[in-house]
């Protein structure tokens, strides 16, 4: 109803209301004046979200369709159904709830198509982070429409989400006004929801443009007077709208910001240098930006007259005598150039400071598109893999330079790259260190014992990665690779390395956004391992198999450097947050980096001959570290040299006196807790495990619960947090975690050994769905009556490579078709209530976002889940030993009686 009176505002009090605004911006010193030179008779432009500011449900559900094999149009034909009555729009008008939405939406979508259509699939994937990102070209445009002084809203039929807030994946920042079905009970194309958008806004019809995907919301809107623009591309609908208005929505220049008062650069002195260089006349006036990038050496834009330039030069101030080398940039740009690599043109190098402060050099401006964030956001899948391909073909190319006929040949040392790299990082974050970082310690003394022998020589780029490439803006081929700083001639190897970081990055990675986490396959974005297997292929050379030590060698370099960062910013340098983020993204850092140190251990030790001793530090083991020295040498560091200093630096503790004062107090602590609450419990437990209640949890082992860490739920977990969605952490690893749901680890199989994961026959076929067949046995925990996951380990391809046929599902332990046979027993013991069952998989249907990581990647993802659950298993069986043999010496040192003597 109050709708309703709202809009029986008269013609008149529209006028009124708009003439008053007017009046109140117009008349107040200092307020934003509204003229039509800013944009014309329009002061407001109002955006639909799906399908203008962001992916479109259409377009969405037709890609969905295509890879879930769900016929084609179901999605859309559901979408309409009913009209106003149906589903649809009753959840966008906020009357039905997520649940009951999906539920009514689910049953009609599978009577339009006459199959299982699995609607929560396509919702999760609709409202993701992974697809409902703005795209970037409306970003900027409404940034420049707010510049002019323009107001902007936006207008979106949309829907309240589980959590009860509205699905709007956008920046509120951005808009003056924002209007939402679900909150206004009215969706488009109602002519009531455009008049209460005008109203917020405080203008009338005429001076608003509405951009919308659908012609009814267009046709309405029209109809009340409002100019409107249909939008099929957003690149298109920008530049109609930037014909509408009279003014351009995009920045000339991409990635700029006016220049600081600290990187000022005296503009006479500069332009008078430029006349001389480019014989330039001095009337027109000098235009200077600075570059986002480019924060080593400072990057700026130059517009004279006719010429765009890019400027860059050494910081000011006192400089260590081999960094922020201008001159080598400008050197190796121009040996390239000549050798066919895409590299911005450069101009001239002007090493007299007297200039503009510091020696500095000049390039021609090459317009194109940086992508800076590693998944591609808005591109098709086929693009993407475009880029990475393109990507790929210009290292190769770059690697493949003779650098002795470029003139490169003493550009850098010959040998040894990688040992004085290494020496390079260990000293600059030595030198930058403000507290101990126990992964970066283990790395300074693995990395120089691990080094691999030299490979192919040639000229190395340093930081070769997607956002330091540019791109043609319409084709996808690199314009120019930037960013020339650390070249040198080494180990190529490195830069292919640091091309593939960004694959192990979360996609919240605040320096480059990762891909950690992210369907690649969905994406289109070749896996690090198709990457570097399509590097060598094109360079003609095998695979490298110590390519773990490049990646762990890579990430502690970037360690390092964040940690001088934050080194730096605690003398006022930056602020206190940037500060407090370096500090944790180098330790973040680091421990990537000993995760593929402790990987490449893994190799190693399985390639070390048993007739070789096994070496290791003692006083530096940590985990499976048995190669912390070289093959064939042993150190072992006596017992009486332990002390708290050794603690402190990561070393293995032989009693509780060696701990480190910090790890005192919690071991004190759990000492305390298991004498005073579970050792008392012992008997009360072992009861429980002897009665007809064993197949039922014990209450109290709930209650004394600390840890959460049994197995299989342990390695499960991580398995997660390695390799899952976001999605499939969300439903699965927070009820793991907070110990509300229990899981299994379905691998091994009556017709082989699965100590070799690549002969498993269970078969996992896809057919829309992905099918599973199969018989496992000694799946412990599934009759355990918590346990709601099993991971499921099968054949998707056995034609693939060996190593690649296997993949991994998530399964929920209730889906039909899985059939616990009989518990088994180890050494007459049961294992209750978690057991050990033989099972049965019989068409077993998963939705195919049930897959984990990718197909073909289950032999991976096991390899990496063995590691750690090897060492859990060893934790525990100590544990249990240790508890044993105390039980053992307390019940000799009873004191004997008679009793005990007759017995």
């Amino acid at each position: 109803m109050w709708i309703r009176q709202l809009f029986q505002s008269s013609h008149l009090q529209w006028a009124w209301r708009a003439a008053f605004l007017k009046h109140k911006q117009c008349g107040h010193q200092g307020a934003r004046r509204w003229t039509h030179s800013e944009g014309g008779p329009y002061r407001a432009v109002i955006f639909d979200m799906g399908g203008v500011l962001i992916p479109s449900p259409g377009k969405v559900a037709a890609e969905w369709e295509v890879q879930n094999h769900i016929p084609s149009g179901t999605i859309l034909k559901a979408f309409v159904s009913g009209g106003e009555n149906g589903p649809w729009m009753k959840f966008m008008r906020g009357e039905m709830t997520k649940e009951d939405f999906l539920q009514e939406f689910g049953r009609l979508c599978s009577e339009i198509s006459k199959t299982s259509v699995p609607v929560d699939s396509f919702f999760s994937l609709l409202t993701s982070e992974q697809v409902a990102k703005q795209f970037p070209v409306m970003t900027e445009a409404i940034t420049q429409i707010r510049a002019k002084g323009l107001q902007t809203a936006v207008l979106s039929n949309n829907f309240y989400l589980s959590n009860g807030k509205s699905f709007l994946p956008l920046d509120r920042k951005q808009f003056d006004v924002v209007v939402e079905s679900c909150l206004e009970g009215v969706c488009k194309p109602d002519p009531r929801i455009y008049k209460l958008c005008l109203e917020r806004l405080g203008l009338q019809p005429s001076e608003s443009v509405f951009l919308d995907d659908l012609g009814q919301n267009l046709k309405a809107a029209a109809s009340l007077g409002i100019r409107t623009i249909k939008v099929d591309d957003p690149e298109a609908a920008v530049k109609e709208l930037e014909t509408l208005l009279g003014f351009t929505l995009r920045r000339v220049v991409p990635d700029t910001r006016p220049v600081g008062k600290t990187m000022e650069i005296p503009h006479d002195a500069l332009k008078k240098y430029l006349k001389g260089l480019l014989g330039t006349p001095t009337t027109g006036p000098l235009e200077l930006l600075q570059f986002d990038h480019g924060q080593s050496n400072p990057t700026y834009y130059i517009r004279l007259a006719d010429h765009q330039l890019v400027l860059r030069k050494k910081p000011p101030g006192t400089l260590l005598p081999t960094a922020h080398a201008v001159e080598r940039e400008f050197r190796i740009m121009k040996a390239l150039a000549g050798a066919g690599i895409p590299v911005p043109k450069v101009l001239d190098l002007c090493e007299d400071s007297r200039v503009i402060g510091t020696p500095f050099y000049l390039m021609e401006y090459c317009p194109g598109l940086i992508y800076k964030d590693s998944s591609l956001p808005g591109l098709e899948p086929s693009q993407r893999r475009a880029i990475y391909a393109a990507m790929n073909r210009v290292l190769c190319k770059l690697h493949s330079v003779d650098f002795k006929a470029a003139g490169l040949e003493d550009y850098g040392k010959h040998g040894d790259y990688i040992p004085r790299q290494v020496q390079t990082w260990i000293k600059q974050y030595r030198a930058s260190e403000t507290s101990t970082i126990p992964a970066m310690e283990r790395l300074i003394e693995w990395l120089p014992l691990h080094l691999p022998r030299q490979q192919k020589l040639t000229v190395v780029h340093g930081d070769f990665r997607l956002d330091n490439l540019l791109f043609h803006p319409e084709k996808n081929e690199v314009l120019a690779v930037l960013d020339w700083e650390l070249s040198t001639l080494g180990d190529p190897l490195v830069d292919v390395a640091h091309s593939c970081m960004a694959h192990y990055l979360p996609s919240s990675f605040p320096i480059l956004p990762g891909l950690s986490g992210c369907d690649l396959t969905q994406l289109g974005i070749p896996a690090a391992e198709e990457y570097f297997r399509t590097y060598c292929l094109h360079m003609g050379i095998p695979p490298a198999e110590n390519w773990n030590f490049y990646m762990a060698f890579s990430f502690f370099g970037m360690a390092a450097v964040l940690q001088g960062v934050y080194k730096g910013s605690l003398t006022g340098q930056a602020s206190s947050a940037t500060a407090e983020q370096s500090r944790k993204l180098s330790g973040f850092l680091s421990d990537l980096a000993w995760e593929f140190a402790v990987k490449e251990g893994f190799r190693i030790f399985k390639e070390t001959p048993d007739t070789k001793p096994l070496t290791r530090s003692y006083h530096t083991w940590a985990g499976p570290r048995s190669l912390l020295s070289t093959p064939g040498t042993r150190r072992c560091t006596p017992l009486r040299e332990f002390s708290s200093a050794h603690a402190s630096k990561g070393a293995l503790a032989l009693s509780p006196e060696g701990l480190s004062p910090p790890a005192r107090e919690p071991y004190q602590q759990l000492k305390q807790f298991m004498e005073q609450n579970v050792y008392p419990a012992e008997p009360e437990l072992q009861s429980h495990q002897a009665s007809s209640e064993r197949w039922t949890p014990s209450p109290l082992v709930e209650d004394l619960k600390i840890f959460n860490c049994s197995a299989p739920d342990t390695g499960n977990m991580e398995l997660l947090v390695r390799y899952g969605t976001e999605e499939q952490k969300a439903r699965w690893l927070v009820p793991l975690l907070e110990g509300r749901a229990h899981s299994c680890f379905a691998m091994k199989e009556p017709q082989g050994a699965l100590s070799d994961a690549t002969n498993t026959e269970s078969s996992i076929r896809e057919d829309g769905f992905y099918v599973i067949n199969g018989h496992k046995w000694w799946i412990s925990g599934i009759l355990d009556p918590r346990c709601q996951l099993c991971v499921f380990m099968g054949k998707t391809d056995p034609h693939a490579p060996r190593h690649r046929q296997q993949s991994m599902l998530l399964v929920p332990t209730y889906t039909p078709g899985i059939q616990v046979i009989r518990p088994l027993t180890v050494y007459g013991l049961e294992g209750a209530p978690g057991g050990h069952g033989e099972v049965l998989f019989e068409q077993v249907r998963v939705p195919k976002e049930s897959m984990v990581l990718g197909p073909g990647r289950g032999f991976e993802i096991a390899q990496g889940r063995l590691g750690p659950g090897r060492i859990h298993r060893c934790m525990r069986l100590i544990g249990h030993s240790e508890r044993a043999l105390a039980l053992m010496k307390a019940r000799v040192s009873v004191p004997l009686t008679q009793s005990h003597l007759q017995s």
